[in-house]
């Protein structure tokens, strides 16, 4: 099913737009002089090979693949020596494609370098390793780095109708159902060689089912139930991977109610339940950037100054997911989440700002105070910007007795610390402060 041209390729519109590097280096029209090579990046199934393949094949372009895994300086310097040749005696180019690049050695890498400079091929690397960590800096700067995303689900959904109907795939032998579609999708995780295999293994298993079914006819009759397609069903689906199915719609209420049930649990302190339900959206493919960006608010908002580190620890944990990806990205994910469910809780910073911006909408605001205003302009002083300012730095105990809010919001309070985590010691120097600020308590009627 691998697609021969580039208009069969699903996903990576980004790279295939109308111009592109990889669309002019398909162009049969492109000279060899103005191609330049390429180090595809993204995570496995995502269509690495296929775009140099199809590339390749529309370009007419001679095409020789390597693999890091096997290949070695000898064989790179072999196909350097027939690319020179093929182009001096038959204007031919070649394009090479070498597939996990990151795991050349820095000599083998070396190797490269005559061969993409002096334009004798163009190289087409694949490497699902951050290339900034894992290719020689001389090759980097040769090449054009692009990268790959993982495919979505619509992407996915055209991959396995296509491998249904097609000739080259199972040629309309069975059906699958709605259920076992958005099944294969769900455990492919955006790798389209994952979803394929899944479907063929689906198949098979109903394939081998009609088979038995045809074979314990009656009286030699066959078990034909009257040349009805087989039906592929999530059931097979599950059978076929050895593995439950999630029922979790990634665009559905189960999106929702997952992530709700992860959020709550940390809030609540149940650690136990929030690895359930990380390991619930983990395993149903979930993208690990949304947990990750749950977490942080997770941090923000209910954890807050009662442990300052958690959020610190999150977004630590949402830097290491896109730094490494899946799934190894889990294990920071899971420290995270363990560190928050586990921490003190406060939501009194949140609730602060809460009230102030209620108090704002509602037209509680007033001018600025004149020894607070901007004294720095032109004119300023004259209208007594800054008269009367205490700098706290010039003052023992740094903190200035002096007014802040506006008249209209004097006395206002708005954050009170629990007696939780760290907030423990800031409600006691919190009550300091607002005495020697002169703030005895917020007047009456004014809310907190």
């Amino acid at each position: 099913m691998r697609p021969t041209s580039l208009d069969e390729v699903a996903g990576q519109s980004h790279l295939l737009r109308p111009g592109s590097p990889l669309v002019a280096l398909a162009d049969p029209a492109t000279s060899s002089g103005s191609a330049v090579s390429v180090i595809l990046w993204g995570p496995p199934g995502t269509g690495k090979t296929t775009l140099a393949q199809a590339i390749a094949r529309t370009s007419g372009r001679r095409f020789v693949e390597l693999s890091a895994v096997t290949a070695g300086v000898k064989d790179v310097r072999e196909v350097m020596h027939d690319a020179m040749t093929q182009r001096d005696l038959y204007g031919a180019s070649t394009i090479l494609f070498l597939d996990e690049i990151h795991r050349f050695t820095k000599a083998q890498q070396d190797a490269l370098l005559p061969g993409v400079e002096n334009g004798w091929v163009i190289l087409i690397a694949a490497t699902t390793e951050n290339p900034s960590f894992s290719v020689i800096s001389p090759l980097l700067s040769r090449s054009l780095l692009l990268t790959l995303q993982p495919l979505t689900d619509a992407d996915l959904g055209v991959l396995i109708d296509r491998a249904v109907a097609d000739a080259r795939g199972l040629a309309g032998a069975v059906e699958v159902s709605a259920e076992a579609r958005t099944a294969l999708i769900s455990l492919a995780s955006g790798d389209a060689r994952r979803a394929l295999t899944s479907l063929e293994a689906a198949a098979s298993m109903v394939e081998a089912a009609d088979g038995d079914d045809d074979e314990s006819g009656d009286d030699g009759e066959s078990g034909d139930d009257g040349g009805e397609t087989p039906v592929v069903t999530a059931e097979h689906v599950a059978q076929a991977v050895d593995r439950a199915l999630l029922r979790y719609d990634r665009q559905g209420d189960e999106h929702y109610d997952v992530i709700s049930a992860f959020i709550k649990s940390i809030r609540g302190s149940d650690v136990d339940a929030a690895m359930h339900y990380l390991a619930r959206m983990i395993e149903a493919g979930e993208d690990p950037r949304f947990i990750a960006r749950r977490l942080v608010i997770s941090a923000a908002e209910d954890i807050g100054l009662a442990d300052p580190q958690a959020l610190q620890i999150a977004v630590a944990a949402a830097d290491a997911v896109a730094f490494i990806g899946m799934p190894e990205g889990r294990i920071p994910l899971a420290e995270a989440t363990a560190y928050l469910a586990t921490t003190a809780k406060s939501n009194a910073a949140c609730m602060a700002l809460e009230q102030a911006i209620a108090d704002v909408r509602a037209g509680g605001f007033g001018r600025v105070p004149v020894h607070l205003r901007d004294a720095h302009y032109p004119g300023a002083k004259r209208l007594g910007h800054g008269k009367g300012y205490v700098y706290p730095h010039d003052l023992e105990v740094g903190v200035a007795r002096q007014q802040y809010l506006p008249d209209e919001l004097r006395g206002r309070r708005y954050y009170e610390p629990t007696a939780r985590g760290v907030e423990r010691e800031i409600g006691p120097r919190l009550d300091k402060i607002r005495k020697i600020l002169g703030d005895d308590g917020p007047p009456s009627g004014s809310g907190r």
